[in-house]
């Protein structure tokens, strides 16, 4: 399968049904989902029923470099050894307009502390806004999730607000709510961006 992306060290390609192993692996790594679920484990149904699927969704306004389909979400591979690390979310917030796309990523914890967000979602930022037309990037994350906020920073994206949701389960952290950080074009090539 055609990669939609490559950097220095990843790959960033299509989802296939074939990767519903290892993202059931990753969803079941308590450290990993501690900010999501609080660690909750994750069933292989659920994988099947309702991550897989929101995985592998079309979005026209995405078709990439080459004819690569356009995804929302992007499975992340070593660029060397071929390995899964997790995954990269680029999703826009309307399904009819990629003028505003929400960023993301979920990595297997081998591949934490090396750079590796940092590196994919300056990727995807740089042809979001180059090529496929993004006119706004935002993210997302707990208000005590310090390690995905430094990535959203060093990426580029700005802090805008700290919100509450309800939640159906709250998990540890959750009280001090959710922080979203946002770039939009014109400030990315000013250069105004978040730091480096």
């Amino acid at each position: 399968m055609r990669a939609f992306l490559e950097t220095g060290r990843l790959t960033l390609r299509p989802f296939r049904d074939s990767d519903a192993d290892d993202v059931l692996a990753l969803d079941n790594d308590p450290e990993v989902m501690r900010y999501i679920n609080g660690g909750a484990p994750t069933t292989r149904a659920e994988v099947l029923r309702e991550t897989m699927p929101a995985l592998l969704r079309h979005y026209a306004c995405l078709d990439g470099p080459a004819g690569v389909e356009g995804r929302g979400y992007w499975a992340a591979q070593d660029r060397g050894s071929g390995a899964f690390l997790g995954w990269f979310e680029f999703r826009p917030l309307r399904a009819d307009s990629c003028d505003e796309v929400e960023l993301g990523y979920r990595l297997d914890r081998r591949a934490w502390g090396g750079g590796l967000a940092t590196e994919g979602s300056r990727a995807l930022i740089r042809l979001g806004f180059t090529e496929l037309g993004v006119l706004r990037v935002t993210a997302n994350t707990m208000t005590v999730n310090e390690r995905s906020r430094r990535v959203m920073e060093k990426a580029g994206l700005r802090y805008v607000r700290t919100f509450f949701e309800e939640w159906p389960d709250a998990i540890e952290g959750s009280e001090l709510g959710d922080v979203e950080y946002a770039v939009t074009r014109a400030q990315w090539r000013d250069g105004r961006g978040g730091s480096e």
